[in-house]
């Protein structure tokens, strides 16, 4: 259930902020997943299986998207307009594990009100 503080908040987005958060929110968790995969399975497979495989596969997979991770992050950034040690947090969260779940669920927290 939403207060009426939460839908205030919400319904003060535009279309365009709302599209680049839920475009930002898509990314964060897949980029999120796509780091966990790797550190987790992927370099384990490589290093201690020795079985480069997985490696091949996750590490240019999740490569590409970062880049659109940090594409979403900057236009989501750009609309908001934030400032820029805000962005830069923002594109370091996508490089560390759980990170990026975090600061997903945070910008929601603070666009949304909820």
């Amino acid at each position: 259930m939403t207060s009426p503080a939460d839908a205030t908040a919400s319904s003060q987005l535009t279309p365009a902020v709302r599209g680049a958060l839920t475009r930002y929110r898509v990314i964060a968790y897949i980029v999120g997943v796509m780091l966990l995969l790797l550190l987790f399975v992927a370099m384990p497979l490589k290093y201690l299986g020795d079985n480069p495989a997985a490696m091949n596969v996750i590490g240019p997979m999740h490569g590409f998207l970062f880049v659109v991770y940090l594409l979403a992050t900057f236009d989501l950034f750009r609309r908001v307009r934030w400032t820029l040690p805000r962005l830069v947090l923002m594109a370091v969260a996508g490089t560390i594990p759980f990170l990026s779940f975090y600061a997903e669920r945070k910008t929601t927290h603070e666009l949304l009100g909820r």
